[in-house]
């Protein structure tokens, strides 16, 4: 059993004897518990919350699941925004929620924001305010519906963009007519490699030992030559969802190694699009290693 929050007065959560050691819990299972309030709780307000849920072998509860998978778009016009940033290390993605009163389909429609950029390396303890301006928006591939991604940039109160902020400076040069006359083309490899959850090291690796000598692996198919394809696939396809222009994916030269092709872009679209591909495949991960 397993403690987690939940309202008051307590609920009870009552399982069938024969549920006890039962695997994965379907959504059938679920409806079959009894939800009775206890009858000996009193109706004064608590500030204790309790409820019991049953653990799967996998540690994953599915009514979780459910919710986490639940379109809220039928219930209400408010959507979540999902604000995403590069943090002070320059490769750090860093992200919070915010609700927006109705669907957006322009970054101009959603409001500025702001954070605590002495929590992430951007802003001295004693002036920590950093604003968020929103650029760029994505479909959320995560909670659906009309929820988005949203790309941002970094300024100061003042409207100077912060040391870190480098998508200020590309914006104004893009921007230039000269520039925008000459249409200019990216496509951009991004190469990345997959590390078994706890031990950190590659995916398809002895622990502690090393594969053999590169050749199999590059572009292969197989279980026993490419390692992580489900999240690779994963990730091809929560692009797609999300409107990146995502054109291509492969297995790289070393087990666990992989890279996808983002492009032809024009113009800074080419960097907002990877940064928000490399942010997708970061929750992947994680998601996968939660599971």
């Amino acid at each position: 059993m397993a403690q987690i929050l939940a309202p008051s007065p307590q609920w009870q959560m009552r399982i069938p004897k024969n549920s006890t050691n039962a695997s994965l819990m379907t959504s059938k299972m679920w409806g079959s518990l009894l939800l009775k309030q206890n009858k000996k709780a009193t109706t004064k307000t608590s500030a204790k919350f309790r409820a019991f849920a049953i653990y799967s072998e996998n540690n994953a509860i599915n009514r979780l699941e459910d919710l986490l998978k639940m379109d809220v778009t039928p219930y209400t016009d408010r959507i979540i925004a999902e604000y995403i940033w590069i943090g002070g290390s320059g490769i750090d993605l860093r992200s919070k929620s915010r609700t927006i009163s109705k669907p957006v389909k322009h970054p101009s429609e959603l409001p500025k924001w702001n954070y605590d950029g002495s929590s992430t390396g951007q802003a001295p303890g004693e002036d920590s305010e950093v604003i968020l301006y929103p650029q760029a928006i994505f479909k959320d591939p995560f909670r659906g519906g009309n929820n988005i991604l949203v790309i941002c940039d970094t300024y100061t109160p003042a409207g100077e963009p912060i040391p870190t902020n480098k998508r200020y400076k590309a914006a104004e040069i893009f921007s230039k007519k000269k520039v925008i006359d000459e249409i200019p083309w990216y496509g951009i490899e991004q190469e990345y490699t997959l590390l078994q959850p706890n031990v950190k090291w590659p995916l398809g690796w002895p622990v502690g030992g090393y594969p053999g000598p590169q050749g199999p692996y590059y572009c292969a198919a197989g279980a026993d030559k490419s390692f992580g394809r489900d999240i690779s696939d994963a990730h091809y396809k929560a692009c797609l969802y999300a409107g990146i222009n995502i054109s291509g994916t492969n297995g790289e030269v070393m087990p666990g190694q992989w890279e996808f092709q983002v492009g032809p872009s024009v113009g800074i679209e080419a960097g907002d699009h990877v940064w928000c591909a490399r942010y997708i495949l970061e929750v992947i991960y994680l998601h996968l290693l939660m599971v």
